[in-house]
């Protein structure tokens, strides 16, 4: 796959088959959109094409909104449609100059002028250009007369329920991670850097990796202990993590991100991990004794043992 910047950086080839969005998360939705990209373009033997943004359009158009967060970074999304098996993807700087281009304009002067459109594929509902003004209905009315071709995906072929990334945050954002992972067809992670932490939980027989996730838009799911998976290193271990403020230990408000991964005590500070979401266990809870903390993390141990396997 190769990867442009932005869309003066794409280089142009011939049939190109092209779809449009941010594609946050490449949930199953996306996946359906991806997969009939790739087909459309293996029928006129063209090449495909992923027309997204970065920054997010809600970052740039709401500056003073800091509440969205996002299910990929944009590494992370990179290596998604990577995996997808797209053969060009352009990351274009999404602009409030950008923002004001009519429909028409982004369909002459974007699609057919920069990318030399010849289908475009859409999942139902699309809108674009100022205001999303544009419509299926104006690209049937545009393709004529540039010459181009829309295949729209049907809402039931997308699924029976809407796949939205606003349904898979909220899901995460209430600790509802089995229909986060339904909805995205794979299990939810997070990348981050292994830091320094307190080293508490090694005095009562839990130690603890803190994680450090460097992209504040990045979204970290709901606060409590969760049954994951952790990869370093090319290796996979199991775990569990807590998310949350650590009340018992009265430190401090803010909050940390700590897993203590099982049968493993290698020092893998500034070690780059992931670790991937199958359950949530519990909520955080406030302990009066280190003692009482200790016994329910021996039961939250073996609920994620058993969970995992």
């Amino acid at each position: 796959m190769k990867v442009y910047k932005s869309i003066e950086e794409f280089k142009v080839v011939k049939n190109t088959v092209v779809t449009t969005g941010t594609f946050d998360g490449v949930h199953t939705g996306h996946q359906v959109i991806i997969e009939q990209l790739k087909n459309a373009a293996k029928k006129i033997s063209g090449e495909s094409v992923i027309l997204t943004f970065f920054p997010h359009p809600r970052m740039v158009l709401y500056p003073d909104d800091n509440e969205l967060r996002l299910l990929n970074t944009i590494d992370e999304r990179i290596e998604m449609l990577r995996s997808a098996g797209i053969d060009h993807l352009i990351i274009h700087p999404f602009s409030k100059k950008f923002s004001r281009l009519s429909s028409t304009e982004f369909v002459r002067d974007i699609l057919v002028n920069k990318l030399n459109i010849s289908t475009l594929v859409i999942g139902y509902d699309h809108h674009f250009g100022r205001n999303r003004e544009g419509s299926l209905e104006h690209l049937q009315e545009l393709a004529p007369l540039y010459d181009f071709t829309v295949e729209e995906i049907p809402a039931q072929e997308i699924q029976q329920v809407n796949i939205s990334s606003t349904k898979v945050r909220t899901s995460l954002l209430n600790g509802e991670i089995q229909a986060a992972n339904q909805f995205l067809g794979y299990n939810y992670f997070i990348i981050g850097t292994v830091i320094d932490g307190n080293k508490m939980g090694r005095t009562i027989g839990f130690p603890t990796a803190n994680i450090k996730v460097e992209e504040w838009y990045k979204l970290i799911p709901a606060k409590g202990v969760y049954a994951v998976k952790v990869k370093l290193d090319g290796n996979i271990f199991d775990g569990m993590l807590n998310i949350g403020t650590r009340p018992t230990l009265k430190e401090n408000d803010n909050e940390s991100i700590e897993v203590n991964i099982f049968n493993f005590e290698e020092d893998i500070y500034n070690k780059e991990i992931q670790i991937e979401f199958y359950e949530r266990i519990r909520d955080e809870q406030k302990f009066e004794e280190l003692t009482l903390l200790k016994e329910q993390l021996e039961i939250d141990k073996q609920k994620a043992i058993q969970i995992l396997n």
